[in-house]
């Protein structure tokens, strides 16, 4: 299969073209984009987690987890990596590992009753 398209452009317009991808919901498409954009910045958040939620929304889990601990690991704050974290291991069935990483969201995100 060609891929030039999913690999054509700049880093930026790569990351507009996976954004639009995503938001018509073709997230096999998005991760096609994003998978070689995190390849060439893997320091950046924001392709890495936009590449977890398509792997989430497109049922590759075991993919979504990967990039998802990657971030947690060099971010243990982000927020909403903690939480697509524990809905990933919760989708897997895997409630108790899950357990952790919806607390601690809950807790970055100040909802202290959830604890």
């Amino acid at each position: 299969m060609d891929t030039t398209y999913y690999d054509h452009g700049t880093p930026a317009e790569r990351w507009e073209r996976a954004q639009l991808f995503f938001g018509a919901k073709d997230y096999a498409a998005a991760a096609r984009v994003l998978g070689k954009l995190v390849e060439e910045v893997p320091e950046q958040t924001g392709p890495r987690l936009l590449l977890a939620r398509a792997y989430y929304h497109s049922a590759q889990l075991r993919r979504a987890e990967t990039e998802l601990r990657v971030i947690v690991e060099r971010d243990p704050v982000e927020q909403y990596a903690q939480l697509m974290l524990g809905r990933t291991l919760q989708r897997q069935g895997r409630q108790a590992e899950a357990e952790p990483y919806m607390r601690l969201a809950s807790a970055l995100a100040g909802d202290f009753e959830q604890l």
